[in-house]
């Protein structure tokens, strides 16, 4: 039985991907150094911790990691922070979720006032158990720090009857790092190999359509057998 369900919330609860890359893009432009912008986004999910020593040269590194990770925080929350909105249906599917006695974490790694405008925009206040933000972790995904902080929060025992739901393969291996089993979801924009690869057991388009196959199949649609073949329907309108 599936106990608890830990959430990413960057491209998985919230359409924000895209604005994450075009505010490090710029970001990195800003101090000199031209990335193309999808080099960029295959790293989102990431923090800046593991993602500036993936596009800044060596050399460079140590000397504008501290003031580009600053300028980048700055120009997203100004600019681009506003502009995130929420995937349908996911209000629907945690409240799905926790209605059926499961308890619910979210597992980020964005500050705390980014955090909050994520809440407020999936109207997620008062239907999650803990949450955590870019306090509770010394490294970030793929490392499984924030994880770690997540199954602290919510007591959880036993991380192999949690599932955590994210939608980068640095989220799944976070998770099975931390002995959680991760289930995939697309609205990221990441390939279905690569969510696979990374240990995804089960594969959704978006959260509308984790919340239909859950609907039809229960915990089946968060790992059981026989969910791979139909998690890749079209999702509900």
């Amino acid at each position: 039985m599936v106990e608890a369900v830990i959430f990413d919330v960057d491209g998985t609860l919230v359409d924000s991907v895209d604005l994450h890359a075009r505010a490090w893009r710029e970001a990195l432009a800003h101090f000199g150094v031209e990335v193309p912008y999808e080099e960029v986004r295959s790293q989102i999910g990431k923090g800046a911790d593991q993602l500036l020593p993936a596009l800044v040269p060596a050399e460079r590194l140590e000397e504008v990691a501290g003031p580009l990770t600053a300028f980048r925080a700055r120009l997203f929350r100004e600019a681009y922070l506003p502009q995130v909105a929420a995937f349908p249906a996911v209000r629907r599917l945690v409240a799905r979720l926790r209605g059926d006695g499961k308890r619910i974490a979210l597992a980020s790694s964005s500050k705390q006032d980014e955090l909050e405008h994520y809440v407020r925009a999936a109207a997620l206040d008062g239907l999650y158990d803990a949450a955590t933000s870019a306090d509770d972790a010394d490294r970030t995904k793929p490392y499984p720090d924030v994880l770690d902080a997540a199954l602290r929060k919510l007591g959880a025992s036993n991380p192999a009857r949690c599932r955590l739901v994210g939608d980068t393969p640095y989220d799944a291996a976070a998770a099975v790092r931390a002995g959680v089993i991760p289930v995939g979801v697309l609205c990221g924009g990441f390939a279905p190999e690569l969510l696979r690869r990374a240990g995804c057991v089960a594969l959704y388009r978006d959260p509308a359509s984790l919340l239909a196959a859950y609907e039809q199949q229960g915990d089946a649609a968060l790992g059981g057998e026989g969910a791979m073949e139909e998690s890749l329907g079209a999702s509900p309108t």
